[in-house]
Protein backbone atom coordinates (compact mmCIF):
# COMPACT_ATOMS: atom_id res chain seq x y z
CA UNK A 1 0.00 0.00 0.00
CA UNK A 2 1.27 3.35 -0.72
CA UNK A 3 -0.15 6.54 -0.58
CA UNK A 4 1.31 10.11 -1.31
CA UNK A 5 0.07 13.66 0.48
CA UNK A 6 1.77 16.92 -0.06
CA UNK A 7 3.56 19.33 1.99
CA UNK A 8 3.51 22.93 3.32
CA UNK A 9 5.91 23.65 6.10
CA UNK A 10 6.48 22.04 9.21
CA UNK A 11 8.57 19.49 10.64
CA UNK A 12 9.99 16.45 8.44
CA UNK A 13 9.32 13.36 10.16
CA UNK A 14 10.89 10.25 9.16
CA UNK A 15 9.99 7.17 10.32
CA UNK A 16 11.72 3.99 9.47
CA UNK A 17 13.04 0.30 10.92
CA UNK A 18 16.90 1.25 10.63
CA UNK A 19 19.81 -1.80 11.53
CA UNK A 20 23.31 -0.75 12.08
CA UNK A 21 26.32 -2.44 12.66
CA UNK A 22 28.99 -0.95 14.77
CA UNK A 23 32.53 -1.62 14.92
CA UNK A 24 36.18 -0.46 15.22
CA UNK A 25 38.01 0.13 18.49
CA UNK A 26 37.37 2.26 21.20
CA UNK A 27 38.98 5.67 21.43
CA UNK A 28 39.15 7.81 24.39
CA UNK A 29 37.52 11.35 23.56
CA UNK A 30 38.77 13.00 26.37
CA UNK A 31 42.46 12.81 25.98
CA UNK A 32 43.45 10.25 28.21
CA UNK A 33 44.36 8.15 25.37
CA UNK A 34 47.54 9.04 23.70
CA UNK A 35 46.80 7.92 20.32
CA UNK A 36 43.00 9.73 20.53
CA UNK A 37 45.64 12.72 21.48
CA UNK A 38 47.55 12.18 18.55
CA UNK A 39 44.75 11.69 16.51
CA UNK A 40 43.03 15.66 17.10
CA UNK A 41 46.22 17.15 16.92
CA UNK A 42 46.77 15.73 13.07
CA UNK A 43 42.92 16.62 12.68
CA UNK A 44 44.05 20.11 13.41
CA UNK A 45 46.77 20.20 11.43
CA UNK A 46 44.75 18.28 8.60
CA UNK A 47 43.21 19.74 5.44
CA UNK A 48 39.58 20.10 5.31
CA UNK A 49 37.73 17.93 3.80
CA UNK A 50 35.81 18.91 0.51
CA UNK A 51 32.49 18.62 -0.75
CA UNK A 52 30.14 18.93 -3.69
CA UNK A 53 26.44 19.02 -4.21
CA UNK A 54 25.42 16.37 -6.53
CA UNK A 55 21.72 16.76 -6.47
CA UNK A 56 19.04 18.80 -4.73
CA UNK A 57 14.96 18.82 -5.30
CA UNK A 58 11.84 19.55 -3.49
CA UNK A 59 9.36 16.59 -3.15
CA UNK A 60 5.57 18.34 -3.19
CA UNK A 61 2.47 18.16 -4.12
CA UNK A 62 0.46 21.60 -5.09
CA UNK A 63 -2.88 19.75 -4.48
CA UNK A 64 -2.29 18.85 -0.98
CA UNK A 65 -0.09 20.29 1.95
CA UNK A 66 0.05 16.99 4.05
CA UNK A 67 3.10 14.84 2.25
CA UNK A 68 2.63 11.19 3.36
CA UNK A 69 4.11 8.31 1.78
CA UNK A 70 3.30 4.89 3.43
CA UNK A 71 5.21 1.19 2.51
CA UNK A 72 4.32 -1.77 3.79
CA UNK A 73 6.05 -4.98 2.04
CA UNK A 74 6.16 -8.34 4.07
CA UNK A 75 7.96 -7.46 7.93
CA UNK A 76 9.25 -4.26 6.52
CA UNK A 77 7.40 -0.70 7.14
CA UNK A 78 8.69 2.77 5.83
CA UNK A 79 7.32 6.10 6.12
CA UNK A 80 7.59 9.37 5.54
CA UNK A 81 5.62 12.45 6.32
CA UNK A 82 5.96 16.41 5.78
CA UNK A 83 3.99 18.94 5.93
CA UNK A 84 4.40 21.15 3.69
CA UNK A 85 6.93 19.99 1.68
CA UNK A 86 10.97 19.09 1.87
CA UNK A 87 14.00 18.80 0.37
CA UNK A 88 16.48 15.95 -0.33
CA UNK A 89 20.19 16.74 -1.14
CA UNK A 90 22.46 14.61 -1.79
CA UNK A 91 26.25 15.58 -0.87
CA UNK A 92 29.67 13.38 -1.88
CA UNK A 93 31.93 14.60 1.31
CA UNK A 94 36.02 13.71 1.25
CA UNK A 95 37.76 13.49 4.69
CA UNK A 96 41.57 13.59 3.75
CA UNK A 97 43.62 11.47 6.80
CA UNK A 98 42.87 13.43 10.09
CA UNK A 99 40.24 15.86 9.06
CA UNK A 100 36.85 16.69 10.80
CA UNK A 101 33.80 18.45 10.15
CA UNK A 102 33.00 20.27 12.62
CA UNK A 103 31.08 20.68 15.12
CA UNK A 104 27.44 21.46 13.33
CA UNK A 105 23.64 20.74 13.17
CA UNK A 106 21.37 20.10 10.48
CA UNK A 107 17.79 21.30 9.81
CA UNK A 108 16.29 17.25 9.67
CA UNK A 109 17.42 13.78 9.48
CA UNK A 110 20.54 13.23 7.40
CA UNK A 111 21.65 9.45 6.33
CA UNK A 112 25.09 9.23 6.00
CA UNK A 113 26.97 6.38 3.81
CA UNK A 114 30.51 5.68 4.02
CA UNK A 115 31.39 4.54 0.58
CA UNK A 116 35.51 4.60 1.64
CA UNK A 117 37.57 4.26 4.38
CA UNK A 118 36.54 4.74 8.25
CA UNK A 119 34.99 7.61 9.99
CA UNK A 120 34.10 8.45 13.66
CA UNK A 121 30.84 10.17 15.12
CA UNK A 122 30.65 12.06 18.10
CA UNK A 123 27.57 13.39 19.50
CA UNK A 124 27.06 16.42 21.50
CA UNK A 125 24.39 14.68 23.56
CA UNK A 126 26.35 11.76 24.39
CA UNK A 127 27.05 12.33 28.15
CA UNK A 128 30.51 10.48 27.49
CA UNK A 129 30.99 11.44 24.08
CA UNK A 130 31.77 8.01 22.72
CA UNK A 131 33.12 6.81 19.27
CA UNK A 132 30.68 5.50 17.09
CA UNK A 133 32.82 4.42 14.21
CA UNK A 134 31.46 3.48 10.46
CA UNK A 135 33.63 1.53 8.19
CA UNK A 136 32.87 1.10 4.48
CA UNK A 137 29.17 -0.34 4.05
CA UNK A 138 27.99 1.04 7.08
CA UNK A 139 25.20 4.03 7.86
CA UNK A 140 25.01 6.79 10.24
CA UNK A 141 21.70 7.89 10.60
CA UNK A 142 22.22 11.75 12.61
CA UNK A 143 18.33 13.49 13.24
CA UNK A 144 20.42 16.98 12.84
CA UNK A 145 18.72 18.13 16.52
CA UNK A 146 22.40 17.97 18.37
CA UNK A 147 25.96 19.47 17.53
CA UNK A 148 28.07 16.07 16.30
CA UNK A 149 31.16 15.93 14.56
CA UNK A 150 32.37 13.39 11.42
CA UNK A 151 36.11 12.77 12.04
CA UNK A 152 38.63 10.63 9.87
CA UNK A 153 40.93 9.56 12.47
CA UNK A 154 42.77 7.67 10.24
CA UNK A 155 46.17 7.84 8.45
CA UNK A 156 43.66 7.46 5.06
CA UNK A 157 41.52 9.27 3.35
CA UNK A 158 37.41 8.53 3.38
CA UNK A 159 34.28 9.39 1.20
CA UNK A 160 30.83 9.78 2.43
CA UNK A 161 27.65 10.29 0.79
CA UNK A 162 24.90 12.21 2.45
CA UNK A 163 21.61 12.50 1.89
CA UNK A 164 20.05 15.62 4.32
CA UNK A 165 16.11 15.87 4.49
CA UNK A 166 15.56 19.50 5.35
CA UNK A 167 13.12 22.23 4.54
CA UNK A 168 12.75 23.97 1.40
CA UNK A 169 15.58 26.33 0.94
CA UNK A 170 16.90 26.00 4.15
CA UNK A 171 21.03 25.46 5.10
CA UNK A 172 22.50 22.01 4.91
CA UNK A 173 24.39 22.70 7.87
CA UNK A 174 24.60 24.65 10.42
CA UNK A 175 28.48 25.34 12.43
CA UNK A 176 27.66 24.54 16.25
CA UNK A 177 30.56 25.16 19.42
CA UNK A 178 32.14 22.48 20.96
CA UNK A 179 30.46 21.09 23.32
CA UNK A 180 31.43 20.90 27.31
CA UNK A 181 31.31 17.03 27.30
CA UNK A 182 33.62 16.61 24.06
CA UNK A 183 37.49 17.68 24.86
CA UNK A 184 38.78 18.12 21.27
Amino acid sequence: MSSIRSPRFAPLMVVMALACRGGGDAIDPHGKNPAMAASMAVAAAAPPSTSQLLARSTFSDPNDQNFDIKRITDGWHMQIKSKPAFDIAVQSINFPAGSASGWHTHPGPVFIQVVSGTMTFYQSDDPTCSPQVRTVGQGFLDLGEHPHIAVNETNAPAQNIVTYFAPPGSALKFMATQPPNCSF
